[in-house]
This record gives C-alpha cells, structure tokens and sequence, in this order.
C-alpha cells in the first residue's frame, strides 16, 4: 500500500524525447516504474529505446498515450514556458495524477493549471519545481533517487529536494511507504496537508516525517490539521533557522516578512500540536527512529 503513486501505476512522461526526460525516464525504468509511454506534440508513432532493450512508443499528444495505454500518471519534464499548456492537456485527458518536475515556472501559469485541475476536479497535480513522488519497492514518479531508497512504513512529505533525499537516505533501514517532494514555490498543487490526510488514512504507513521551510502559513495549517485531524506520529522539520529577514532563501516561496512565516513560529505551531521538531535533518531523523522502534 502507498499513497497516489503504487506498484499498478502506469506512467506517461511528458518531454520524454528531451535529454532531461530522457535521462530520468531511463531512471524511473531502473527503479521499476512501469513506464508505458512518453508525450511530444509532433514526435507521434517514434519509438525511444532505453537500456536493457526496453522501447518506449511516443504519442503526440496526452489524450493519445490514456487511450492507448490506460496511463494514470504524467511526470511533466517540459520547458517553464511550455508547462501550463502541458498540465491543461494532461487535465484534459482527465489523467489522475499530474507530477510536474519543471522549475521556473510562472506564478501566474501555476495558478491558472491549478484552478483548471481544481475546477476539472479529476487530476491531482504534484509541483511543480519538485523532485516528485516515490513509494519504494513500487514505483518512482520523478528525479528521487531510488537507490537511496528502503520500503517501509514511514510517511514522508516535504517542501525540500534535497533534504527529501537526505531524510530518505537517513531513515534507509526503516523505509517509507511514499516519499513526496511537493515544492518550494508559491502556488504548489498537492499541500502538506494532503499528503497528511492520505498517510492518515494509509493502513501501512504508521508514522510521518513532514519537512518545511521558511515562508508563508502551510506549515502553520499544517499543524492545525495535524492537531485535529492525525493520531499519527509526526516528526517535523522547518528549513532555515538562519535565514536573515526579507531575503529569499532557494525556493520561491521561501521568504520570511517580520514575525510571519519564520522558522520559530512554525515550530512553535508544530510542537503546540504535539509534533517533535528536530533543529536539523539529522536530529529530525533520529526522532523518527526513536519513533519507530517503539511502535516495532
């Protein structure tokens, strides 16, 4: 069991014929995702040939690839310029699961694909500007190393590559039912508090790591939900500690105006509702084991 993305996913990537889609489609097949196609307007009935004699047909067009392969997921490896008109198409082909990769996309695009999805109300968007999903043992929807990867029973959600793969390759030997990198930028599709109802009510996962950083309130009403909504344990961590006021800090979205939105509030409104917060990923990880080996 896992959330959104399980061993029965059939994923399309969009960009598949461009060095990035490439590269990562080569990737995710390694880690055992079911791949059944890719998507370039213009490059429909082509053939891509990956290692270990795998071939990958090329449809033009998203609604193409569903109806010929019944795909369920779309990884978005597509220009920031081009992205918005790649999510409506996937929306439009009434895709399930939409993980866009890209970063550097609009604020103003982000908005309008997201209200198209939520309007459409059949696709579900991760990102954009995320390293994607993972449930190990499964499926690899994105650029998360899988071979850093152990399947287990730990929930993680996190705004932060980086410290995805750190918290990932840390808690290795215990393992995650999903991992999901939801982005740093303003305007995100799939919340902290999404991933916190579907852990919740995920029978095999049995504790949550989330991950934030500095910037606006998500992580503020993520503690709310978890303080009225989760019986879980939750392990949390907030980027950025030392970030100095006003200055933007890597991600977009990822910046700090007064008292609003530091790293103190949101470990203040964590721990008000019961979450350990570790001052470092490595202290946030050993929270976690400690977690664990009293639910064994």
């Amino acid at each position: 069991m896992a959330i959104f993305l399980t061993a029965s996913s059939k994923v399309i990537v969009q960009g598949m014929t461009g060095s990035e889609g490439q590269k990562h489609t080569q990737l995710m097949l390694a880690s055992g995702t079911n791949i059944v196609g890719g998507v370039t307007p213009g490059k429909g009935g082509q053939k891509v040939e990956f290692d270990s004699g795998v071939s990958i047909p090329v449809f033009g067009s998203v609604a193409e690839a569903v109806e010929a392969t019944g795909a369920d997921v779309t990884v978005v490896f597509v220009p920031a310029k081009f992205t918005k008109a790649a999510v409506m198409e996937a929306i439009d082909a009434k895709i399930p699961l939409a993980v866009v990769i890209t970063e550097g996309v609009a604020v103003k695009d982000s908005a309008e694909f997201w209200t198209y999805a939520k309007q459409s109300g059949g696709t579900r968007i991760i990102g954009p500007n995320c390293p994607g999903i993972i449930s190990p043992g499964a499926s690899n929807a994105g650029i998360i190393p899988s071979t850093i990867a152990g399947a287990g029973r730990i929930g993680l959600v996190s705004k932060s590559g980086t410290l995805t793969y750190q918290m990932i390759y840390e808690l290795r030997d215990f393992g995650f039912s999903t991992a999901v990198g939801i982005g740093g930028d303003p305007i995100i599709g799939t919340t902290h508090i999404d991933c916190l109802e579907a852990f919740q009510n995920d029978p095999d996962t049995d504790a949550i790591v989330m991950i934030g950083e500095i910037g606006g309130d998500a992580e503020e009403r993520a503690a709310a939900y978890i303080k009225e909504h989760v019986t879980k344990p939750v392990v949390g961590y907030v980027a950025g500690f030392t970030a100095p006021e006003g200055k933007t800090m890597g991600h977009a979205g990822a910046i700090v105006s007064g008292s609003s939105g530091t790293a103190a509030a949101k470990q203040e409104a964590l721990e008000a509702a019961g979450v350990k917060v570790g001052k470092t990923p490595s202290a946030t990880a050993e929270l976690m084991r400690e977690v664990m080996k009293k639910l064994v």
